[in-house]
């Protein structure tokens, strides 16, 4: 009869939060099972039940860290009034992000790519990873719609540099470069704004 199973034994959001963090940690090819099911206090078949497979809770995982994760950036792409604005505060955010103290370094979607063979997985992450470079380019748009950046502004190429710039910062964290380090990249990158898009820098940036 329906309802008659035994319940959960365990908080299947924070099995799923510790399944995160181990991903992130270890990326998808080289997470194993084991490796999960002790992360997330739980059995190989409660896994199974709960979430499927392992490519289904990997995928369950990514949402998580980008609804997470991702909010900060959403709010300074929303939120900022200038598309140099938006785009200081995201790589400023990520220079911090990406060497916190409390979680693994770098970018969960960035780093779980590497060596990864599961050509659904790969499709995953590089969607995700397109979808981040639409992100900055919309922002451009609006730039060039509100009049921060000219008509003729490459946005596509701009949001594809500066996309590089995040990613490589978040290989860069986690082979242990220092916040202060990531930091000066993004300064360096913000100074090639006016090469880069054709748009002046305001004269009061955003604050870090």
């Amino acid at each position: 009869m329906a309802g008659r199973g035994r319940p959960r034994s365990f908080d299947r959001e924070v099995a799923l939060a510790r399944a995160m963090e181990t991903f992130w940690l270890r990326g998808y090819e080289t997470a194993s099972m084991a490796e999960l099911t002790t992360a997330m206090g739980i059995n190989s078949p409660s896994l199974y039940a709960a979430f499927g497979s392992k490519e289904q809770l990997f995928r369950e995982a990514v949402e998580l860290y980008n609804t997470v994760e991702g909010a900060p950036i959403e709010r300074a792409l929303t939120e900022e009034p200038t598309a140099y604005g938006a785009l200081a505060a995201v790589l400023r955010w990520n220079a911090r992000a990406f060497t916190g103290r409390d979680r693994p370094t770098g970018c969960l979607v960035v780093l779980s790519a590497v060596n990864t063979g599961d050509e659904a997985v790969r499709r995953c992450l590089a969607k995700l990873r397109a979808a981040g470079i639409d992100q900055f380019r919309d922002r451009m748009d609006r730039g060039v719609r509100e009049g921060d950046l000219p008509e003729d502004a490459d946005t596509a190429t701009a949001a594809r540099f500066y996309t590089a710039v995040v990613q490589g910062m978040a290989v860069q964290a986690r082979d242990g470069a220092r916040r202060e380090e990531l930091e000066r990249m993004a300064e360096r990158a913000l100074a090639a704004w006016t090469a880069v898009t054709g748009g002046p820098v305001p004269e009061a940036p955003t604050s870090p």
